[in-house]
């Protein structure tokens, strides 16, 4: 099957990420998505599991002869979109000659060459495109779409050497990373992973943010406003007051590159009760810590303000900084994506990740997982796309680190 046609098939398919579902996957789409790839992955000779939460985990089999041991490389990919769309995906390929690219002529949607001045570098090739009404689905679908190709490849050209081969593919990454909190990773003895997940060509990720949640509440105390004075206490205005003593220029809208953060995403409440969610990002140990100090030093302060119990801190771990399971040893996989990368004419570059991706959840539990391009831009936006030529780079890409992985065994 053409790698494209590949990559349609998996977008008609509606996956997306459904936030505080009370089950895991939070989409019946996820779980439809599972069948269909692990139906494609035994078609492909790999002996394949489907695990609970629609967790699929298929294994082909060294076919090295002369005794060498290759390490086993796992590549986990996603199988959720993100919610900021939940409407199906109706993909388009362009043939992409310059200028402006008319998604929608009836709602008048256009991505402008002048907003996505990126476009310019895929001049003369083809280009996926939404309709405007939708998610492209490229965050994850492309990834799927490169390892299921390089898994047809292999199949197709049985003398291309590799070591043993885990595909993963784990539902949730978009709402908390869920699915890969929920694979047991010792079951795979994998050596080390790799996940698609960031954007242009030549980009790899082997540091991202330390990431906590704070679900905070404050207690107040309601009263009629006909005798309310020295009675009523406001957890509105609490909470009101706690946002605006945290730092103001430490927000996302302020910083950039390796810069932490306070973010305050969500408020609800009343007289009577208040509760505010306030997320930390930091890419240092010491940088994190110092941010969960500080929000908890707050809390307490306010209480000595206002009266014990007033506030209540609840803390949220969320992932961690993939760059502290990817020391001495364990950076093996980055040098050999890096030399993969060369090899097949990929200047890479490496890039901070300012979020999460499942190899950070990976990496924690012991198995290095750095992160590797899948092709496309834009995601989490209507505008998402992703180019042909990208596509078919980072399959080879898969390619050609099992082949140098077990040419060095």
């Amino acid at each position: 099957m053409d790698i494209v046609e590949r990559f349609l098939n998996y977008t008609r398919i509606n996956t997306t990420a459904v936030p505080n579902a009370a089950h895991l996957p939070s989409s019946s789409g996820q779980t439809e998505l599972s069948i269909l790839l692990a139906g494609e992955l035994r078609d492909l000779g790999l002996v394949v599991e489907t695990r609970d939460h629609s967790i699929v985990v298929g294994t082909l089999p060294s076919n090295i002869k002369d005794g060498r041991k290759a390490p086993t490389i796992a590549w986990v990919a996603h199988m959720d979109t993100s919610s900021e769309y939940n409407t199906d995906t109706r993909a388009q390929v362009v043939d992409y000659t310059g200028g402006d690219i008319t998604l929608n002529k009836d709602l008048n949607i256009v991505m402008r060459l002048e907003e996505f001045p990126e476009l310019k570098r895929y001049q003369g090739d083809q280009i996926i495109v939404t309709d405007g009404t939708s998610l492209l689905g490229a965050d994850n679908k492309s990834a799927i779409a490169e390892i299921m190709h390089a898994m047809q490849v292999l199949h197709d050209n049985p003398e291309i050497e590799h070591g043993e081969i885990k595909v993963v593919f784990v539902p949730d990454e978009e709402i908390g990373l869920l699915g890969a909190k929920a694979l047991d990773v010792a079951s795979l003895n994998a050596d080390f992973a790799y996940t698609l997940d960031c954007c242009a060509v030549g980009e790899i990720v082997y540091e991202n943010w330390n990431a906590g949640e704070y679900h905070i509440t404050f207690h107040g105390q309601p009263a009629h406003p006909m005798s309310a004075k020295g009675k009523l206490r406001n957890a509105i205005l609490y909470a009101h007051q706690y946002i605006g003593m945290l730092p103001a220029g430490e927000r996302p809208e302020y910083t950039e590159k390796r810069e932490g953060y306070y973010w305050v995403k969500a408020v609800q409440g009343s007289v009577a009760e208040a509760k505010i969610v306030v997320d930390i990002r930091d890419f240092t140990e010491a940088g994190f810590e110092t941010r969960r100090n500080f929000i908890d030093t707050l809390a307490a302060s306010f209480n000595q303000l206002h009266g014990e119990g007033v506030v209540t801190v609840e803390y949220r771990p969320m992932y961690r900084n993939a760059a502290q399971g990817l020391q001495g040893e364990n950076f093996y996989p980055v040098e050999l994506a890096l030399e993969a990368m060369k090899a097949i004419g990929v200047s890479p570059y490496a890039i901070p990740m300012r979020g999460g991706y499942d190899g950070a959840v990976l990496s924690e539990k012991g198995l290095p997982c750095p992160n590797l391009f899948c092709g496309a831009h834009n995601f989490h936006s209507i505008y998402e796309f992703l180019p042909v030529g990208s596509l078919n780079k980072a399959s080879e890409m898969v390619i050609e680190i099992l082949k140098r992985a077990a040419a060095k065994s």
